[in-house]
């Protein structure tokens, strides 16, 4: 645990000074929440009876848990791939849980880091919406967080580089961001795109917080899809080679042999 605590400290500290991390974890959300909780008139219909500032100050906690998800750990973890660092860890003696464990912590730390920042800004600019159901909302606040950990710990062992991961990661979060709450709301949006929206996977993890929270439905339906999310990321990341370990040191299984890349 000695050994795991230094780790994660060592994680931390490097991630914190990312640009990326500070840009799309910290910076973006509050630079856009900012923006467009003032767009809308008060009393618009397009967001279901709710002000327009608190509708999106609950779906940023969304595109928060997504930076970290998408941008930040596939990043992080290709980019110690692809430099042979985890390889120096097993050499180094860490055990082979302590690494893919940092991901799911240092993942669940910028999560907290980045919607606290939110709700500060928020705070002051707007003042916070009430919560109107605090455990459905905080379960949809876990769940969604671990769902896009997980698929952010499972790109990292599929993308050859850190530029791979960047490049992806960017591809899959704009169009999430725009078209699954982030950006305008569906009321105003075309039946295509709503049909799309309505499919990806940081929609049912905006709706899961965001309907309890600000009294739009329980979320449950939407809750159901991002569990399943959580078990299928950490189950494919697990079939990859049989262990979080040898996939992250960059082993694939082939004809029964481990082969390093």
């Amino acid at each position: 645990m000695n050994v795991t605590r230094r780790l994660l400290t060592s994680e931390l500290r490097l991630l914190l000074r990312e640009p990326l991390v500070l840009a799309f974890v910290f910076a973006f959300p509050v630079i856009t929440v900012l923006v467009l909780g003032g767009v809308f008139d008060d009393d618009d219909p397009a967001f279901e009876g709710a002000l327009p500032s608190d509708y999106y100050i609950a779906a940023y906690f969304g595109v928060v848990i997504a930076a970290v998800g998408l941008i930040m750990l596939p990043v992080h973890i290709a980019s110690y791939r692809e430099a042979g660092v985890l390889r120096r860890f097993d050499a180094a003696g860490f055990p082979r849980w302590s690494f893919p464990l940092s991901q799911f912590v240092i993942g669940a730390v910028f999560v907290v880091i980045g919607v606290l920042i939110l709700l500060a800004t928020a705070a002051v600019a707007y003042g916070l919406p009430g919560v109107e159901d605090p455990v459905r909302t905080a379960i949809g606040i876990v769940a969604g967080s671990l769902a896009f950990i997980s698929i952010g710990v499972l790109l990292g062992t599929l993308l050859p580089n850190a530029r791979a991961a960047q490049g992806v990661g960017l591809l899959l979060f704009l169009p999430m961001f725009l078209l699954a709450g982030g950006g305008p709301p569906p009321e105003v949006m075309s039946p295509v795109m709503n049909d799309i929206g309505t499919v990806l996977p940081l929609t049912h993890v905006v709706r899961a917080i965001q309907e309890p929270w600000l009294g739009l439905g329980t979320g449950t339906d939407h809750l159901v899809v991002v569990v399943a999310m959580f078990v299928v990321a950490t189950l494919a990341t697990l079939a990859r080679s049989g262990s979080f370990g040898s996939v992250l040191a960059g082993r694939s299984a082939v004809g029964g042999l481990a082969t390093r890349r």
